[in-house]
């Protein structure tokens, strides 16, 4: 018997400015087609859809969830996806793609700047949410959209206020999934974020430096042991892990924004090999570290906007 066909997943990287990452795709280009891709896609950030019209399928691997007109969609960063129309129809919709964490550190304590807000959380509900169960998240989602089109004085500081308010909802929204049961808290879960605070915020500060893993601990006030379980309960990763991640997001931002050698950037990002580096962006990135470079710089030759990658075939059959 024949193996089933390998289905291909896409990575789309969404450039978002630094000092307000948001953008937002609304008009009537953005249709959907009722064709079912042969590809998922990923994305760098969060990804808010609103649909305006008709209804169809969100597939997430070897789960189809249905979307109708009115239901808003919440899709975290790296969740392979793809979305397709009734047949017959053309869905509408208006998508917004931010970075939240950059977007509320202004307006968070600085205990708080680190706290995860991937998303993880919205599984439970499949990642979608309809007018009627979920009046208050909708309705602060439209808020959004509409602050972003109109741009009237003040909007980035009214988008940051409302994002805010959507994502303690979001949070809200689990509680009530979860039964009230207080135990796995995401709200208490902010709370326990500030035990690691003082590792976070280090390792956002020097990333770029060698130091023993044991000198985060010691800054939480922790013994090694506890400290790499609380830090894995907390943020789903090791303390190297987590501070691999962040090396590479910074190396992707410098192989972007410069022509410096791939050598260069694995020392100014903190790896003491390029062989160590390549094997990790490798890893965390899918593709090698001049691949990524290459695409880029491809990307802004081949779109009008520096700030998305578009894709043709996207918004039609491929």
């Amino acid at each position: 018997m024949a193996k089933p066909k390998k289905r291909i997943t896409e990575y789309r990287n969404y450039y978002l400015p630094l000092s307000f990452p948001v953008l937002v795709l609304a008009g009537e280009y953005w249709k959907i087609s009722d064709v079912p891709s042969e590809r998922l896609h990923f994305h760098n950030c969060l990804e808010i859809g609103i649909c305006h019209s008709d209804s169809g399928t969100i597939e997430f691997y070897d789960k189809k969830v249905p979307f109708k007109a009115g239901d808003v969609t919440f899709i975290p960063r790296n969740v392979p996806h793809t979305t397709y129309s009734a047949k017959g129809k053309e869905s509408r919709w208006s998508y917004i793609f931010m970075d939240m964490e950059e977007m509320l550190k202004s307006m968070l304590s600085s205990a708080w700047n680190n706290f995860s807000m991937s998303m993880e959380v919205l599984a439970n509900h499949n990642y979608i949410f309809d007018e009627k169960n979920s009046p208050d998240i909708c309705q602060l989602v439209y808020h959004i959209l509409k602050e972003l089109i109109e741009k009237r004085p003040g909007y980035q500081l009214s988008v940051r206020g409302i994002v805010m308010a959507m994502f303690i909802e979001l949070i809200r929204a689990e509680r009530e999934f979860a039964g009230g049961d207080e135990t796995n808290d995401p709200l208490n879960r902010l709370e326990e974020n500030l035990v690691i605070a003082p590792a976070l915020r280090y390792i956002d500060e020097n990333y770029m430096q060698q130091f023993p893993m044991e000198q985060l601990a010691d800054l939480c006030h922790l013994s090694s042991t506890h400290f790499r379980r609380v830090f894995h309960e907390i943020m789903g990763s090791s303390p190297l892990d987590y501070l691999n991640n962040v090396r590479i997001m910074k190396a992707c931002s410098l192989l972007r924004s410069t022509e410096d050698s791939v050598l260069s950037i694995s020392e100014r990002v903190g790896f003491r090999s390029v062989s160590s580096f390549n094997r990790i962006f490798m890893r965390t990135m899918k593709c090698a570290p001049r691949e990524y470079r290459k695409s880029m710089i491809q990307t802004e030759k081949n779109t009008n906007s520096p700030s998305i990658l578009k894709y043709s075939g996207w918004m039609q059959p491929e």
